[in-house]
């Protein structure tokens, strides 16, 4: 019996995509590092919202002081979904400084608005209202020396519709770079500036005051959560501005692919907001996106920041 010859391959055309451009495809979806010791919630019910970042808390009245048990699981869930939502709580803005200071000493912020307390950020929104820190992508003030540790944010009006807010997990993000691009920034540092994201809503004259208040600060590419120990890639589109030690188009290239990490949906949780709901998130391990969608309505919110610890 004579054998058949094999078919010929069929030639393709030469094709590529940018070696640098965004990586499709499944990806490595690990919400906890692989040493953590998982355990029940006892003092309330956690409800997940995505695979590796963000649970809404049930059963929990923040209007009433913390016990240290209660605080003490809260901050476990912290640390394992990144960012916890709490529906209809309606605090007032000293009741939810209180909450936030159970995790440290609340911070200012100057070049924002303030509420009815100096440490009160408060965002005032409608269809004639200056832009701020909406539709992109960042972490708050990476620009100090210690960026916060985390923020409690609360919805006091709400548009009918629109107004998201968006969470990514730089970790998970971190985890699917490929070898190649982790070798490159495993131990490099990065420079911070407050002028990039702040200049692109307030006027040079009124930035020009903070400059040696806010000078450039150096923080690692690659953040160690100090806490769980994961690695969290630690650049964002706001306020990162090169890559110390490499020139300026091999450090632009590398941060835009950077960047694009906190746009990838499986690393994110999305939150529709209602009155009175609280956002609280961890600084350190993510980043997020509010969505302005919702003109000529109106959104306010108001934020308390959590001092945090220098990048290592």
């Amino acid at each position: 019996m004579t054998a058949t010859a094999p078919a010929p391959a069929t030639a393709l055309r030469a094709a590529r995509v940018p070696g640098d451009g965004f990586h499709e495809g499944p990806r490595v979806l690990r919400r906890l590092p692989d040493t953590w010791e998982e355990r029940p919630y006892e003092l309330f019910r956690l409800v997940p919202l995505a695979r590796t970042i963000g649970a809404r808390i049930e059963g929990v009245d923040l209007s009433r002081p913390l016990t240290g048990a209660l605080r003490a699981e809260l901050d476990r869930a912290l640390l394992e979904w990144k960012v916890l939502f709490f529906r209809a709580q309606h605090l007032t803005a000293d009741r939810q400084r209180a909450f936030a200071r159970h995790w440290g000493e609340l911070e200012t912020n100057p070049l924002l608005a303030a509420g009815s307390r100096a440490d009160v950020v408060r965002f005032d929104k409608g269809d004639t209202a200056n832009p701020t820190f909406e539709n992109v992508w960042h972490a708050d003030v990476t620009f100090r020396e210690r960026p916060a540790l985390g923020a409690v944010l609360q919805l006091r009006e709400v548009p009918p519709s629109g107004g998201d807010t968006l969470w990514a997990d730089m970790a998970a993000a971190y985890d699917n770079l490929s070898r190649e691009v982790k070798d490159r920034i495993d131990g490099a540092y990065a420079v911070h500036d407050f002028i990039p994201g702040f200049a692109r809503f307030t006027p040079p004259e009124r930035l020009a005051p903070f400059q040696e208040v806010f000078p450039p600060v150096e923080h690692p590419v690659v953040r160690t959560h100090p806490v769980t120990g994961r690695r969290t890639l630690f650049v964002n589109a706001s306020f990162t501005t090169r890559i110390v030690g490499m020139d300026r188009d091999e450090s632009d290239r590398l941060l835009r692919h950077l960047f694009q990490q906190a746009h990838v949906p499986e690393y994110q949780v999305r939150f529709r907001w209602g009155p009175g709901d609280i956002a609280f998130w961890d600084n350190r391990a993510t980043q997020h996106y509010a969505v302005n969608d919702y003109g000529p309505h109106r959104r306010v919110a108001e934020r308390v920041a959590i001092a945090g610890d220098r990048p290592y």
